[in-house]
């Protein structure tokens, strides 16, 4: 098989595009970066949405956790501590648990006299049950970011809205949430790509992948037993992690000039990328 053709073949197996059986006999490179890329898809699946929803949520508790009323404070104190405290693949596993004890046929309720049945059963399948593991533990961490952010807002900047008559949305919105983004930004970049990073654990997770059609891990796993031989998969795996890394770089680097467009060039705070080895 050349490459066009594994491309044609492989390229989008991994959302159920393609071919449906994996590559047997003699399996070329070409192949395996084809499958590993497709399933690439999948981790970007789970990082792009855990990102997008995970980041208003953690605003909405690092709000909550500055509150003065305990009622709203501790809740996002405990949901802070019990994702920061435990380790994520261990998340992984009791959320599985959790999931597969709810009725997988659906949790039938009234509502105003009408029968409705939810759906529950694809709470145990990877890409809905991984997914709200990694938006709960992303949230987390990136409240405790923006919280940081938060109370570290100058002084100053509040007490120039208050003379100029800026009070409550009004004030969040034009001082104190851009200040904070500005502050948080570049640990918040660290986060992103941990998270993309994480993705890989979804594969060692007792998260099913649906029909075989699994993450990028999934396809190195299968063509390391075939092969024998875990130098090529592997590294390829690696190699469009390592893209992937770039690529958020680049986002969120653009985001960050954006956010300090304002500020003289000595003044403006750059990305620093600290890897996170043990989280």
């Amino acid at each position: 098989m050349t490459c066009i053709d594994a491309i044609q073949a492989y390229a989008l197996r991994a959302i159920g595009i393609g071919e449906r059986a994996l590559p047997q006999g003699e399996i070329s490179l070409c192949e395996q970066f084809v499958l590993i890329g497709s399933g690439m898809i999948w981790n970007v699946y789970f990082g792009v949405l855990a990102l997008s929803f995970g980041f208003f949520f953690a605003l909405a508790l690092a709000l909550a956790k500055t509150s003065p009323r305990w009622l709203i404070r501790k809740p996002a104190e405990w949901f802070i501590f019990l994702f920061r405290g435990s380790p994520l693949f261990i998340q992984f596993f009791m959320a599985y648990e959790a999931f597969v004890m709810i009725p997988r046929m659906g949790y039938e309720f009234e509502l105003f006299g009408i029968a409705i049945e939810a759906e529950t059963r694809w709470l145990a399948r990877a890409w809905l049950g991984a997914l709200i593991v990694l938006f709960c533990n992303t949230s987390a961490y990136a409240a405790e970011i923006f919280y940081g952010a938060l109370r570290s807002v100058p002084k100053g900047d509040l007490e120039a809205a208050d003379a100029y008559g800026l009070t409550g949305w009004k004030k969040f919105r034009r001082i104190t949430f851009p200040t904070t983004m500005r502050l948080a930004w570049p640990a918040y970049t660290n986060e992103a790509i941990f998270l993309f990073h994480a993705t890989a654990l979804v594969f060692f997770s007792s998260f099913p992948a649906f029909q075989q059609r699994g993450d990028a891990l999934y396809y190195a796993s299968y063509f390391a037993d075939r092969t024998f031989n875990p130098f090529i998969p592997y590294p390829i795996v690696a190699g469009y992690f390592i893209a992937v890394a770039l690529l958020v770089i680049a986002l969120f680097g653009a985001i960050n000039r954006r956010l300090n467009r304002h500020l003289p060039s000595d003044q403006k705070r750059r990305l620093r990328i600290r890897p996170t080895l043990i989280r």
